[in-house]
């Protein structure tokens, strides 16, 4: 097995590189920001490998015994989830909006923090349409710091609540993504599922950068017919 291209002194590197001016203090909060976002890859990674190990046939013992847990935890864990035909890159973008709610010191992940997980994923079908459309990756940044929340007290550790509208936003992206007749749910789908939660701060930053819901409708069938069958990964 090869080594993952990866190691603490990289992590290290990067960190004070990004924050050359900032007190030990302040660099241990956003050490451990940093390997909070680290597992929660790291348990994607293995729901990734879990889910082609069930459509092979694996059974659940099999599946517990490969993680080093008991079937029952196994299921607990990795059962199918809300994100099961979302595709990598949307997933890494809910991680990145999970990571931007702790980052900010909310206590919820909104409609906010979702798209600027999308503006996180430039790989992303949705980065390509927001940034086209608004000329640069800053004005859409911008855009959505005028509708972000004061920061919080304290960062919480672990698992942060997604707000009513985003659990909206993410079940009209699913549904996006069948009215369309695509297979995954990318992350174009999740953009039209945010435009669809009327009220929510994220629909606003969308209309203030010009979309209306059947315009950014049209550009995503444009953009996944480009991408052709592969779509996004």
């Amino acid at each position: 097995m090869s080594p993952l291209d990866i190691s603490l002194a990289d992590l290290i590197a990067r960190l004070d590189e990004e924050l050359p001016d900032a007190s030990e203090l302040a660099r241990i909060s956003e050490a451990r920001l940093r390997a909070q976002t680290l597992s929660d890859l790291g348990d994607q990674l293995i729901d990734h490998y879990v889910s082609k190990a069930k459509q092979n046939g694996a059974s659940w013992t099999q599946i517990g015994d490969a993680i080093g847990v008991s079937k029952q935890a196994a299921q607990q864990r990795h059962a199918p989830s809300a994100f099961e035909r979302f595709t990598n890159l949307n997933r890494h973008s809910i991680v990145l909006a999970q990571e931007a709610a702790r980052t900010h010191k909310h206590d919820s992940i909104g409609t906010e923090h979702l798209l600027l997980g999308l503006l996180g994923e430039p790989r992303g079908v949705a980065y390509e349409v927001l940034v086209a459309k608004a000329g640069s990756e800053q004005r859409v940044r911008d855009a959505i710091e005028e509708v972000l929340p004061p920061a919080g007290e304290k960062a919480l550790r672990g698992h942060i609540a997604f707000r009513p509208e985003s659990k909206e936003a993410i079940e009209q992206a699913r549904r996006a993504s069948a009215d369309l007749g695509h297979g995954r749910v990318g992350t174009e789908h999740s953009l039209l599922g945010l435009i669809q939660v009327a009220q929510s701060p994220a629909a606003q930053v969308l209309h203030t950068l010009g979309f209306t819901p059947d315009e950014l409708r049209e550009r995503v069938r444009t953009e996944a017919a480009g991408r052709g069958a592969a779509g996004e990964e």
